[in-house]
């Protein structure tokens, strides 16, 4: 008994140096870089030497799992042993990918509503005539094809240096384009479509108040055939729109010129509007992840789940896509679904999509960059498990296609790659009013219209890149925050956001990435 004592006391408590997240788990998550030979007790009292030094975000096994066992990490195998002694670190040389294939279901699924609030959180928003409410107030230019870009993006460019004045119209958060390289030379049918469906939504979007249509006159994606497009939608825009046609108008020059007189038309009409008090649940977010590493299952996503578990439980909506990272944790979301029919959409949904990088010769466990290997990701299963509670823990409503707009309120999943800047505007477009996008390695991009609030999986990285991200999540990480604080934290923030009180700092850096999610290539 004496010894025992002796070993206990040189040996430090593992929550000093690393996360074991489900009791079950055969792993623990390193917090810190951690050098070989060092002496650890777990909460049964054993104690792990590790066997070598292990960099933050990886794992070390917490006992031997001899080869042919699951390795277990969120209470979830994450891959299969290969032979891995107590206190080695887990790694490819030692643990293969795989994992058993769950599909279960039941035909009686039946998840019950989430427990609602009486009483909700508002924010302050821009009231659109059809009944929606925005978070920002832009004039927004739309070139239909690539061949418009140009002069799209110097128009809305010299807006804000000649005409745009903040102080001059308090009520326009300002003049914005969507570049883009598409809609000549390419092919009919779902990418078409799903371009079409993006610019349009993105010009009726609720936080845009003003639009200039662009075209360059003989591209395939013209004014006529994007107009035809948008009268087939079931409402029509009820706010200024103006259309340009480059050739028409006689070039470029005149072109821009032509641009810059309607947004000095559009001006003093965008800044009507004003902000009034509407309850939280009319705010659509967008849950979203990137550059993400080993803690990011552990703190910023989780933390993000638990602000979208208050969001819908306002009646709110929240919106998640990366249809990728759902792959090994698909039958968690799938059991979330409101009832069978919706369960058996989301299966649907990600087998599609590993159809569909299949015929590239891709498989979506792939997903993982480098980035996301060297904080930890070994693979898709551990990447999703943790990807996933983004979106909390209430039921799944509804399954979408890529810039659908939901029918229903709550968690909504929809089709779309984990590629950043594929599936943020593929977000957006479905209608999210603001975006958190949760990182660990540190992740830049923005949003043309809509805010994107960054979330730091830890507080190295946080502070490292403080002009880029908004919110910590790396208290969970270090001890002194539990994610029910952060997610508290956050909601607060995004309330202030969504009310233009701040701005995100994607917003003040001008990211304003927008790419098309299209099926000529495979974006994981």
């Amino acid at each position: 008994m004496l010894i025992a004592e002796t070993i206990t006391q040189t040996a430090s408590p593992i929550s000093d140096y690393a996360i074991i997240v489900n009791p079950n788990d055969n792993v623990a998550v390193v917090k810190a870089k951690t050098e070989a030979d060092l002496a650890v007790v777990l909460p049964n009292k054993h104690i792990v030497t590790l066997k070598s030094e292990v960099q933050p975000g990886h794992r070390f096994a917490t006992r031997e799992i001899p080869v042919g066992e699951f390795v277990l990490q969120y209470g979830q195998p994450i891959g299969t042993s290969l032979g891995i002694e107590k206190g080695e670190l887990v790694s490819h040389q030692n643990m293969s990918n795989d994992v058993p294939i769950v599909r279960d279901l039941p035909e009686n699924l039946h998840t019950p509503e989430p427990d609602y609030f009486t009483e909700t959180a508002t924010f302050e928003g821009f009231r659109r005539s059809d009944g929606r409410v925005g978070t920002r107030n832009f004039i927004l230019i739309v070139p239909t094809s690539m061949c418009a870009s140009h002069e799209a993006t110097n128009i809305a460019l010299m807006s804000e240096f000649l005409h745009y004045k903040r102080e001059i119209f308090p009520n326009v958060d300002g003049v914005v384009a969507l570049p883009h390289n598409k809609g000549c030379g390419c092919q009919d049918g779902t990418n078409l479509d799903i371009m079409l469906r993006t610019l349009s939504n993105y010009a009726d979007h609720p936080n845009v108040g003003g639009v200039i249509l662009m075209d360059l006159g003989c591209e395939k994606t013209n004014l006529k055939f994007v107009e035809k497009y948008l009268l087939k939608r079931e409402k029509e825009f009820q706010k200024p729109v103006y259309k340009i046609g480059i050739q028409e108008v006689g070039g470029t020059q005149k072109a821009i010129e032509l641009g810059l007189k309607y947004v000095q038309e559009m001006l003093p009409l965008v800044n009507e509007a004003r902000r009034e008090t509407f309850p939280i649940s009319e705010l659509i977010l967008g849950v979203k992840c990137g550059g993400s590493d080993g803690f990011s299952g552990i703190s910023c996503n989780p933390s993000l789940g638990y602000t979208s578990d208050l969001l819908v439980r306002s009646k709110g909506t929240v919106l998640i896509t990366e249809i990728p990272e759902f792959c090994g944790a698909e039958h968690i979301v799938a059991n979330r679904a409101k009832d069978a029919t919706t369960g058996r959409k989301v299966y649907e949904t990600i087998d599609w999509y590993k159809d569909y990088a299949s015929k590239f010769g891709a498989v979506l466990n792939e997903n993982p960059s480098p980035g996301n290997i060297a904080g930890g990701l070994l693979n898709i299963t551990i990447k999703s498990l943790g990807a996933m509670s983004k979106a909390g823990t209430t039921r799944v409503e509804g399954v979408v296609e890529y810039a659908e707009v939901p029918e229903n309120r709550g968690v909504n999943l929809m089709q779309g790659p984990g590629y950043d800047q594929e599936s943020t505007p593929g977000l957006v477009a479905a209608g999210a009013t603001v975006v958190v996008f949760t990182t660990g390695r540190g992740t830049t991009i923005g949003n043309a219209i809509v805010p994107v609030i960054k979330l730091s999986s830890n507080t190295a990285t946080f502070e490292r890149m403080s002009g880029d991200i908004d919110v910590n999540a790396g208290g969970v990480i270090d001890g002194t925050e539990t994610i029910e604080q952060v997610g508290t934290r956050l909601f607060e923030h995004i309330q202030k956001v969504a009310s233009g009180e701040i701005q995100a700092k994607a917003e003040i850096l001008k990211h304003r990435e927008f790419q098309f999610w299209a099926e000529q290539t495979v974006s994981l």
